[in-house]
């Protein structure tokens, strides 16, 4: 059966790649009566986030948090046994969620009638993109304007054999089938610690490597160390201020040399260092764009390139690489492409989540960054375990730290730890973004809460702080 011949279709726009950020701008540009086309090189819509990072780790956290909580519950403690899953019988749990939101998504393009083109797209010149298809056929696109939204992948560096069956990264890691009784995990930021802690849960015995000498060093210095304190107690390792001189796969585990002359050992590693944009298939040269060493594109305030008609966001232009960022931009950006800029802007403030065991959530500044900048604030603090609700739960580790200014008690910034974290952050980011003074911690003391509720922390919290005034 012979190739099919080539097809030749005229848009608006096209977006290539379907993760949050071309979604938000496909969305809105279709809204907006454009003809709208999105290339997606994969099988399923959804991107990077859909299949193998916000939402399939998040899912395996959710089901090894909730298997902590059976085990530690006192109500199923006469139970007779302590409860185990293996990977993949929790990864049958995170692809069940993945269909439903590929089902989700896909719905949105039908209803806006957006065409979704699979295979991989490049440029010949700024107007027309060639699209290979799995079965070797092309469909050539003419465009008025493009989107670059291909998201990032797994940093590899070369001396790294990512072939070898017992080395992973973030990605190849959902595709784990033996239950190893032992990990290396090599990066300690945001993906590495969120691993460590769901293969902990799991009796997995952790050794993880740092390269700096906090964990998530850009965190509030006592959120940091409340997660470090609670992975060690926990029995994961933690070495900071290491590099890998070597990575050695063998056929019963992997080796790890470090530049210090330590040598770890365990059954397989997960290399969690870094991510690369997913630019080297869409011959840029062709339209003169140059990406930076990461593979990441320079974009201005309204997420055009160097290039007038072509657009960039999400992952592929780097910071903050979250994907509730990369949908807004991806709207911002369409509003721009429709009227030529666009007045709207990320939030300053951007929340920050991080799914440990348990949860990290902030927005604001930390109290590293308001001494640097001399600000004279105060500090207001809620320990989960004197809330009714966490005691409740049993979900009683953790805290809510709220910083205010000592004179104006302006919300400054807001830190919490524990268990549901990433929801309880918004309440104090709803009231962090009032203007005219309604951002005060006294909103908190004012108003009532249900109780018990989490919730509740922000009272306890803001008396807390105003006590100290």
């Amino acid at each position: 059966m012979g190739k099919k011949p080539a097809t030749e279709t005229n848009f608006d726009a096209v977006v290539i790649g379907t993760g949050p950020g071309g979604e938000g701008a496909a969305m809105q540009l279709a809204k907006s009566g454009k003809k709208v086309a999105v290339v997606e090189r994969h099988q399923s819509i959804g991107g990077g986030c859909t299949h193998w990072g916000t939402i399939p780790s998040k899912a395996l956290r959710h089901s090894v948090s909730r298997l902590i909580e059976y085990n530690n519950n006192p109500l199923f403690s006469g139970v007779g046994w302590q409860r185990g899953m293996t990977f993949s019988q929790i990864l049958k749990y995170a692809s069940g969620v993945i269909r439903k939101q590929v089902k989700l998504r896909s719905s949105f393009y039908q209803r806006n009638d957006v065409t979704v083109i699979h295979g991989a797209a490049s440029f010949i010149d700024q107007n027309r993109l060639k699209v290979t298809k799995n079965d070797g056929s092309f469909d050539y696109l003419n465009v008025k304007q493009v989107v670059i939204a291909t998201g990032s992948r797994p940093y590899h560096p070369d001396d790294v054999d990512f072939t070898h069956p017992r080395i992973y990264d973030s990605d190849t890691v959902l595709s784990l089938d033996k239950d190893p009784k032992t990990i290396l995990i090599y990066g300690a930021g945001v993906i590495g610690s969120e691993y460590a802690s769901i293969f902990r849960g799991m009796g997995v015995k952790i050794d993880l490597i740092n390269q700096r000498d906090r964990l998530l060093s850009f965190l509030d210095a006592e959120i940091s160390d409340a997660i470090s304190y609670h992975l060690r107690n926990n029995g994961v390792v933690i070495r900071h201020n290491e590099e890998y001189e070597s990575i050695t796969g063998h056929d019963d585990g992997v080796e790890l040399k470090t530049k210090s002359g330590k040598l770890m050992k365990a059954d397989c590693l997960l290399f969690a260092n870094g991510r690369s944009g997913n630019i080297e298939a869409l011959n840029c040269e062709a339209v003169g764009l140059k990406p930076n060493y990461r593979g990441q594109l320079e974009v201005d305030e309204n997420y055009r390139t160097a290039v007038e008609n072509i657009y960039a966001v999400g992952d592929i232009i780097g910071y903050p690489s979250l994907a509730s960022a990369a949908y807004d931009q991806g709207r911002i950006c369409a509003t721009a492409m429709l009227n030529g800029s666009c007045d709207e802007a990320l939030i300053s403030d951007i929340p920050t989540g991080i799914y440990t065991i348990p949860e990290i959530s902030s927005v604001g500044k930390t109290e590293e960054e308001l001494t640097a900048a001399k600000v004279p604030y105060e500090v207001g603090r809620a320990q989960f375990k004197h809330l009714a609700r966490a005691q409740i739960s049993g979900n009683d580790v953790g805290c809510l730290k709220l910083l205010f200014h000592r004179e104006t008690r302006e919300l400054l910034g807001l830190h919490c730890f524990g268990e549901r974290a990433s929801e309880i952050i918004h309440i104090g980011q709803a009231i962090m973004e009032q203007k005219g003074g309604g951002n005060s911690i006294d909103y908190f003391v004012n108003t009532t809460f249900n109780y018990p509720t989490m919730a509740e922390a922000y009272r306890v919290a803001a008396l807390n702080g105003i006590n100290r005034l």
